[in-house]
């Protein structure tokens, strides 16, 4: 247990009990609390902050590539969902329904929308008619619902906040292009902003997006060793083309379907960000996504000048980060533990003899390294350069432990073993859906993703381990949530 000059409250160690670590640092860094509906929560101002600057930076870069934001409505009649019978087969368990208007029982029932493929393929029907209509690059920034079972507080939520794109386009080729583009992207935004790293391919057949002709995945891992789905992006072939009737007439005069895809990043994100960095202390946040990137933590406050310098401080520094005064009448004890537990990437703490001494103590969240920095015209490149510093430290730390936790199987025995120490499995398999069925049954496994790393890699006379068939695939295997 952790507990800091008994300020702040404990919080159950990793190693311990990772699931209550996970909650302790969710509901006592502020990030969200729990709602009385189950499995529902409140997004509190922290946590809605980092939503808000991942949204800005996702929204800000489909907008490079030409894609429109759209509003789609919440509730999907019935008929519509059954169209497309593979899509709602997917989703039949998780689907909330309204069944009342007011107190009138409907004569049809309306799907609190699970995901809005549906509702953009009818829009679809009546806006597409020509080859110049396309593509269509549609986005929308929505809250879906899902009836969730077992339910975890940003990972698996009954209602939770995603972005969902959706786009129409004339050949196989230009939505394939698309797909694997918007992957590209979310893989940035994973590594380059959250600094998650993540192995990049193709879902199994019986792992893909229900509807899909392909989907592709970014998948994680966290601390204790369990996979994290934390993006996607599906090709759909012509598959809801067909279903949906949305055809367009080509440069030749002839009636053709559309192909689509659609792709989404979720609120989810925000659970394996806290996952792959935080600890013992609290959350752990990385620079580029944090809300505020600099607290500043005055001591022995009451004395004259000690204010007034932490506020110059802050005007020198707000043009390389955000910032903020910690001027509550708590004691710097207190203080120094909340700016812990809240994650900020640097604490600064500056007293009466730092002011005399022209000087001021800069603390890293990540390594809690503290040091000695002048305070002069030179404070603001240190600041910035840290921050950097800290992101590429964060990131090849995590990426060095998924490293480390990646391992090969060359037995059943072997495998069953590594499954059970926690971390990807990487081994042959012949394609076979029994043997993953079977896999998940004896180990809790499932198949991640057949990685981009491995698809050129030489299977010849490997076997599958489970039915001694000829390897098509190097999967990846780990438990997941």
């Amino acid at each position: 247990m952790v507990k800091k000059q008994g300020f702040v409250k404990q919080i159950t160690s990793r190693d311990d009990d990772f699931a209550k670590w996970y909650t302790d640092v969710c509901l006592k860094s502020e990030l969200c609390d729990y709602s009385s509906v189950k499995g529902s929560m409140v997004i509190r101002p922290t946590g809605t902050a980092i939503w808000e600057k991942i949204r800005a930076v996702v929204d800000a870069r489909l907008k490079e590539t030409g894609h429109q934001n759209v509003m789609m409505p919440l509730l999907v009649p019935e008929h519509l969902l059954l169209k497309e019978a593979e899509h709602v087969e997917g989703f039949a368990p998780e689907v909330a329904w309204v069944t009342m208007g007011g107190e009138t029982e409907l004569s049809e029932r309306l799907a609190i929308r699970p995901t809005s493929e549906v509702l953009f393929c009818e829009h679809f029907k009546t806006v597409i008619h020509s080859h110049r209509d396309l593509p269509v690059l549609y986005n929308q920034w929505a809250n879906v619902m899902r009836w969730e079972k077992n339910t975890r507080p940003f990972l698996r939520t009954t209602e939770f906040f995603w972005q969902e794109g959706h786009t129409c386009h004339v050949s196989h080729e230009e939505a394939e292009k698309e797909a694997l583009m918007i992957l590209d992207m979310y893989v940035d935004v994973c590594e380059n902003i959250l600094a998650i790293p993540v192995v990049t391919g193709v879902k199994s057949e019986s792992e893909k997006f229900a509807g899909a002709e392909k989907t592709y995945t970014n998948e994680t891992l966290m601390y204790d060793g369990k996979a994290l789905q934390i993006n996607t992006s599906h090709h759909l072939g012509d598959h809801f083309g067909k279903a949906f009737d949305i055809t367009y007439t080509d440069k030749e005069g002839k009636e053709q379907f559309v192909y689509t895809t659609s792709w989404g990043l979720t609120t989810r994100t925000i659970g394996g960000m806290i996952m792959v960095h935080s600890d013992d202390r609290g959350l752990v946040l990385p620079p580029r996504i944090a809300p505020t990137q600099v607290v500043i933590i005055p001591i022995a406050q009451h004395k004259e000048g000690v204010l007034d310098k932490a506020d110059e401080l802050k005007g020198i520094l707000s043009d390389v980060a955000t910032i903020k005064v910690d001027d509550s009448d708590k004691q710097p004890g207190w203080k120094f533990s909340e700016a812990e537990m809240k994650g900020y990437p640097i604490r600064i703490e500056m007293g009466p003899k730092d002011i005399e001494n022209n000087q001021v103590i800069v603390v890293r969240r990540d390594t809690l390294e503290k040091m000695t920095v002048p305070f002069d015209d030179t404070l603001p490149t240190v600041i910035s350069e840290l921050l950097e510093i800290i992101h590429h430290d964060m990131l090849a730390k995590a990426r060095k432990r998924q490293e480390e936790k990646t391992r090969v199987a060359t037995t059943k025995d072997e495998f069953n073993r590594l499954i059970e120490e926690g971390g990807f499995v990487l081994a042959p398999w012949s394609g076979d859906e029994a043997v993953e069925e079977l896999i998940k049954e004896q180990t809790g496994a499932t198949s991640r993703c057949w990685s981009f790393d491995h698809q050129q890699d030489d299977l010849t006379g490997l076997k599958d381990l489970w039915n001694g068939e000829p390897a098509k695939y190097m999967m990846h295997w780990a438990k997941a949530y």
